[in-house]
């Protein structure tokens, strides 16, 4: 794994796990994958060593300072930073990581309807798929429409995040 594939991987596994969608135990194993791509801080080495059935306290104590020395955005949990998510998911959709009705259905269930605007279309769309017998399009025709909607959203603002890792 390349450091920078393995830095995108500790930043989105931050992300999700801010927005209660992630588990310490996927972001220490993110920090573990930093240290064998040859990404280094005493930070890292410690959170790395952190066990996962610790407390999310315990996590915290060395999450902040790690990802500052990394040059990584600290997110806190229940920040509600659903746009990056979103945009992480919709990078994996493109990637084949995930299915269109995956991405519609994580929308709906992670950010829902009064979460983040970036997320409304597909969020909608996971509608659309619950309804398909009584709105006139097939399946495929809502997934292309999810599809489309993902391309939008990787090119929206800063997608840099979106790697396509699997959380």
């Amino acid at each position: 794994m390349l450091s920078k594939d393995a830095l995108a991987r500790l930043q989105d596994a931050t992300i999700f796990w801010s927005i209660r969608q992630g588990t310490v135990a996927e972001v220490i194993e993110a920090a573990c994958d930093c240290l064998v791509a040859g990404v280094d801080s005493p930070s890292l080495r410690i959170l790395a060593g952190v066990s996962p059935s610790e407390s999310d306290q315990e996590m915290l104590r060395w999450l902040e300072p790690t990802l500052d020395e990394l040059g990584l955005t600290f997110h806190p949990q229940g920040s509600q930073d659903g746009e990056n998510a979103v945009q992480i998911m919709a990078a994996r959709l493109l990637a084949g990581a995930v299915s269109p009705r995956e991405l519609a259905r994580w929308a709906h269930s992670a950010i829902g309807h009064e979460g983040t605007p970036l997320a409304e279309e597909l969020v909608m769309l996971d509608d659309v798929y619950d309804t398909l017998e009584y709105c006139g399009e097939t399946e495929a025709e809502v997934d292309a429409r999810v599809v489309a909607e993902a391309r939008r959203l990787t090119s929206t603002g800063d997608a840099t995040a979106a790697t396509g890792s699997a959380a």
